[in-house]
């Protein structure tokens, strides 16, 4: 049927649907999206494919932007090394925008055009600090909950990493103490372990030799280690900072690992045949964790 004249409420030009229907439609889509919609909708006789009810929902206009009280402000990674900033109503928790880069001069000019915002919400970063100053001035920065705690727990975790060998000198004479707890025993292992002499012996070299003058990048080519990880034991004050994860799980190649260091003193350096020689004592594991095993060596740095 052709109508030559609208109907209002009734009927829309060029439209296969009525407005009530159109409405209905937009609306479940709203609620449960495409393939959810589509279901619902069959329930009410409306057959439509959840393509349709997606496209229906991707041409509703966006809400007006309303300038939130409380603001908050954080970065998320894109992809890499590539960040993006997503700004937040901190009160009904419902994201505002989002774009790419972390950028003080555009989240400046953010608020600059949206006044009212009140109480910002951000993480550390001077970058976010010299936006929010610039764009809103009279808003009280604060730091929202999970950067609040996961700052505090790292300033307590290197307090107690800097201070760990003030603890023996706080403990009474071994005269006046009863037998050793377990926690000191597992702590003197840890203190003994093969990955604490590991970590000792990357922050003397690493400290050796920045304190020549040389760059992170420099030291990394030498020791055969990447430049952050040579920046984290460069920043250290002792190698116990960097001892912050726990003992690693045995492994299946540990009873063999003297063997591993004897065959490469006689020269073998193979890391296929080494695998195939351990193999032949009764080592099930894979080819790839002996060759993990011995790339320390290839770098003159313990097994």
């Amino acid at each position: 049927m052709t109508f030559a004249e609208q109907v209002a409420g009734l009927t829309v030009r060029y439209q296969r649907r009525t407005p009530q229907l159109q409405r209905l439609v937009e609306d479940v889509g709203v609620v449960l999206a495409g393939r959810g919609g589509a279901r619902m909708l069959r329930i009410l006789n409306i057959r439509l494919s959840r393509c349709t009810v997606l496209s229906q929902l991707m041409r509703l206009p966006l809400p007006p932007l309303v300038t939130p009280r409380v603001l908050g402000v954080d970065d998320f990674a894109l992809y890499g090394d590539t960040y993006g900033t997503l700004l937040v109503d901190a009160t009904t928790r419902l994201p505002l925008t989002l774009w790419e880069g972390r950028d003080a001069d555009q989240l400046s000019r953010w608020l600059r055009e949206r006044p009212g915002v009140e109480v910002a919400c951000r993480d550390g970063s001077l970058t976010y600090r010299q936006g929010i100053t610039g764009g809103a001035p009279d808003a009280v920065q604060v730091s929202d909950r999970f950067h609040l705690w996961q700052g505090l727990s790292r300033r307590v975790q290197d307090i107690a990493s800097a201070h760990r060998g003030c603890l023996p000198a706080a403990l009474p004479p071994a005269g006046e103490r009863g037998p050793a707890p377990a926690e000191e025993t597992a702590g003197k292992s840890v203190e003994d372990s093969r990955a604490a002499r590991h970590a000792r012996r990357l922050f003397e070299a690493v400290q050796a030799l920045t304190r020549t003058g040389r760059s992170h990048s420099s030291v990394a080519r030498e020791l055969g280690l990447d430049r952050r990880t040579v920046g984290k034991y460069a920043r250290a004050r002792t190698w116990q900072e960097v001892m912050r994860r726990p003992p690693r799980k045995p492994s299946t190649l540990d009873p063999y690992l003297d063997y591993l260091q004897q065959r490469w003193d006689e020269g073998q350096h193979s890391a296929k045949i080494l695998h195939e020689e351990l193999q032949a004592k009764g080592y099930l594991g894979h080819y790839q964790r002996v060759k993990m095993a011995v790339a320390p060596l290839r770098r003159g740095l313990p097994l």
